[in-house]
């Protein structure tokens, strides 16, 4: 399958430098600066594919339904609900390549409406981490193929109060593209890899091997102190809002 493309971003658009314009005698008219261009819109954008969003193709679908996208997503809320601060995920994972990335982000799911009849998925905010730097620091760490392994994916900080009906969402994958490099997959030094490799990631979510996510919630007034006294299970998801589900069946993806 394709890489799962970026639409939209929480930090400033990556960039690029555009050629000098048709017809221009002398280049030194066009300055670089004036011919820088993002690649992809940075800001908060409704996670459907679309032709101007690089590395979408048609029929130009929701990201959550991919094969590729693990969405993990809270029931409707009865009151709202103040995240502000930094945002922990913590994975179980297992990977067939010796090296590659899971990336997190949190989503605001609005409720349909006449504009978006099936809702708009708004991305709050996201982050990646790659496999061989799993134990933080910039020590890489060699990793065995198959083996479980606990990550922690930081989410930039945000504050967003999600309204009444509105829903948390997190999604997990192993792309983004272009917003994050792509891993090819084979452990090879960075920046001197001249292959990629397919894999296949397992994210876990099983009371033996939990994941779950640590939401920064900013207490209401009349409200509790946390939106549940600790984490719930469901299925076999665990993470801190009451009535978070499955979004969909998938817990494992190839990444090409």
């Amino acid at each position: 399958s394709s890489l799962v493309p970026a639409i939209g971003g929480s930090t400033s658009s990556p960039t690029e430098l555009g050629p000098v314009p048709r017809g221009l005698a002398d280049p030194a008219l066009a300055p670089w600066s004036s011919r820088m261009q993002g690649i992809f819109s940075p800001g908060g954008l409704d996670q459907v594919e679309a032709p101007r969003c690089l590395g979408s193709r048609p029929p130009y679908l929701p990201l959550g339904p991919r094969p590729d996208v693990l969405a993990f997503q809270a029931a409707p809320l009865k009151r709202q609900l103040e995240v502000t601060g930094p945002i922990e995920v913590r994975l179980c994972v297992a990977s067939s390549a010796p090296d590659t990335g899971f990336t997190a982000q949190l989503i605001d799911l609005y409720p349909p409406s006449l504009a978006y009849p099936l809702g708009y998925t708004l991305n709050l905010t996201d982050s990646i981490m790659r496999l061989r730097y799993r134990s933080g620091g910039a020590a890489a760490e060699p990793y065995t193929p198959g083996e479980a392994a606990q990550i922690t994916i930081v989410l930039h900080p945000t504050s967003s109060l999600f309204d009444v009906g509105h829903r948390l969402r997190f999604d997990v994958s192993s792309a983004s593209f272009p917003r994050f490099n792509v891993n090819p997959n084979t452990g090879d030094p960075l920046g001197t890899d001249r292959r990629r490799s397919g894999t296949d990631n397992t994210a876990f979510h099983r009371a033996q091997r939990p994941s779950h996510v640590a939401l920064p919630i900013i207490p209401q007034a009349g409200s509790p102190n946390r939106l549940a006294t600790s984490p719930r299970s469901h299925g076999r998801c665990r993470a801190v809002a009451p009535g978070w589900r499955q979004g969909h069946a998938v817990s494992a993806w190839r990444p090409d």
